[in-house]
């Protein structure tokens, strides 16, 4: 495995602004605007050298063409410098291409559990969705064939009544976070806990039903600093 890189790290690196690391890794939507030029930009991915060692994560639609890149290994599930290379590498390929990017199209969803014993909830989780052990992670589970969101599980130290013990996550662009939260809070939410931005925001629908949206290696649109 080659080197190991934070979020911040890769966000800050040449070449690749046209993708955001989310908690599933570096992910870019490229806009194909039809089916056939999809499928001309995944065949040229495709024939990119050292592949079949390290695939990317493809997602083909009608209207454009999702990227995830993420290594994952016994003991690791996070990016590398190959990660790094390869994007831009894509990126390349898709300006030849004339495919423009989309970074703020780009999500992904985490369903998060809260439990008092991990160990007694997760095995019947696991069975239930046909999923597997994250690498490293005993607190995640993750579908083997990369097409659901992972579902995370939180200990508690004791129960919390009047409050839900499951939500959703959503991963967004660290400069598309605001707005999404903005969003949110426009359509009748509001906010339950910011301490911890700009990693991740807490809120809660009109009933209190709660949500995080989380973002990874945030840097200041304005500035292009790291929080």
């Amino acid at each position: 495995m080659t080197e190991r890189i934070s979020a911040e790290q890769f966000h800050r690196a040449d070449g690749v602004a046209d993708w955001r690391v989310l908690g599933e890794g570096a992910c870019a939507w490229f806009r194909t605007g039809s089916f056939a030029a999809g499928v001309r930009l995944v065949r040229a991915i495709g024939e990119l050298p050292g592949l079949d060692d390290h695939p990317p994560g493809v997602d083909l639609r009608s209207d454009g063409v999702a990227v995830r890149l993420i290594t994952l290994t016994a003991d690791y599930y996070g990016l590398t410098a190959r990660d790094l290379a390869l994007a831009r590498e894509i990126s390349a390929v898709a300006r030849e291409l004339g495919v423009p990017a989309g970074p703020s199209a780009v999500q992904s969803v985490q369903v998060s559990i809260d439990a008092l014993d991990l160990a007694d909830v997760t095995p019947f989780w696991r069975a239930l969705l046909g999923y597997g052990y994250r690498a490293g992670s005993p607190e995640d589970l993750v579908d083997p064939h990369g097409r659901g969101p992972a579902f995370w599980f939180q200990r508690m130290d004791a129960p919390r009544p009047q409050r839900n013990r499951m939500h959703i996550d959503v991963w967004v662009p660290y400069d598309r976070a605001e707005a999404r939260i903005a969003a949110a809070l426009a359509a009748g939410g509001r906010l339950v806990d910011d301490t911890h931005t700009p990693s991740w925001w807490v809120l809660a629908d009109p009933e209190g039903n709660e949500a995080c949206v989380g973002t990874a290696g945030w840097l200041d649109p304005a500035t292009g600093e790291g929080a």
